[in-house]
């Protein structure tokens, strides 16, 4: 007999799903019966995989976070502290001041006869496009962890030195480590580059700017342009070559500043005009 022919119009749950409604291994309630409610079942480890893998992926997410941060404002502070201590360091004293400027001397400037070891300390150079109060110090060659990260500019072995006939030829970050060539692409014809050693200024002028590939080593050549299968010209100018990475936070190119040396002077004169006013 049915719950409904015993006179009850509502039928039973087991009626309405036999299969779902049987009995569990007590012989009591329905087959997930065993389960009490409230329960959850155990993770799978698919589940529990993701989970971890999640984790590590945020986890990763912030060490690297952290890592850009050290990297592109961490080490710029840094370095430019550095630098500046390395300035105040040289104790090179400064130039005279007053309503005259140094004199502008055309013929042939003092020159350094020997380069120096690698990592030394020889020249300051002052941009004026990048601030009144630019200054960086240069170091002989351009290993990353001696000189470019540490020092600043560092002059490439084997090319001219300040002044001298040839190609005066220097490396600097664009970006961390006191990026000193952060703004090298501001540069413009006609705008003046100024080194400076103990007792001379060498004031050179911007010539030409331009992109090139990291295999493109002429641009460093005594004469700028010139590769190696081709016969050298004899020396008669003095150039300076600037050199930084590009574009910004890649080091797939470079980006290259010529120049010419328009004059030098003795430190003692006083200052070049394009460090006045």
């Amino acid at each position: 007999m049915t719950h409904a022919q015993a006179g009850h119009n509502v039928p039973l749950a087991q009626e309405v799903f036999p299969i779902a409604y049987q009995r569990g291994p007590s012989g009591m309630g329905p087959r997930n019966a065993r389960r009490p409610r409230g329960a959850s079942s155990p993770m799978r480890p698919v589940a529990w995989l993701i989970g971890v893998m999640g984790e590590l992926l945020v986890t990763a997410g912030l060490v690297l976070g952290l890592f850009v941060v050290w990297q592109l404002w961490w080490t710029d502070v840094e370095g430019a502290r550095a630098q500046n201590e390395i300035i105040a360091e040289m104790d090179w004293g400064s130039a005279p001041t007053g309503p005259a400027t140094a004199t502008e001397n055309h013929g042939p400037p003092p020159v350094m006869k020997e380069p120096p070891e690698d990592g030394t300390l020889f020249a300051q150079m002052y941009i004026p496009r990048f601030g009144d109060d630019y200054v960086k110090p240069v170091a002989e060659g351009t290993d990353k962890a001696t000189v470019l990260d540490t020092i600043g500019i560092g002059h490439y072995n084997g090319t001219a030195m300040p002044g001298d006939l040839g190609n005066f030829a220097v490396a600097a970050h664009r970006t961390t480590y006191g990026k000193p060539f952060n703004q090298i692409a501001e540069l413009k014809n006609g705008d003046a580059l100024v080194v400076r050693t103990e007792k001379t200024w060498y004031v050179y002028k911007v010539t030409e700017s331009k992109i090139v590939y990291p295999q493109n080593v002429e641009v460093i050549a005594p004469v700028p342009g010139v590769t190696s299968d081709q016969p050298m010209p004899e020396l008669t100018d003095r150039f300076i070559t600037l050199t930084s990475c590009h574009p910004m936070f890649s080091a797939t190119q470079r980006y290259i500043v010529h120049g010419e040396l328009e004059y030098w002077s003795p430190v003692g004169d006083g200052k070049p005009k394009e460090l006045v006013g």
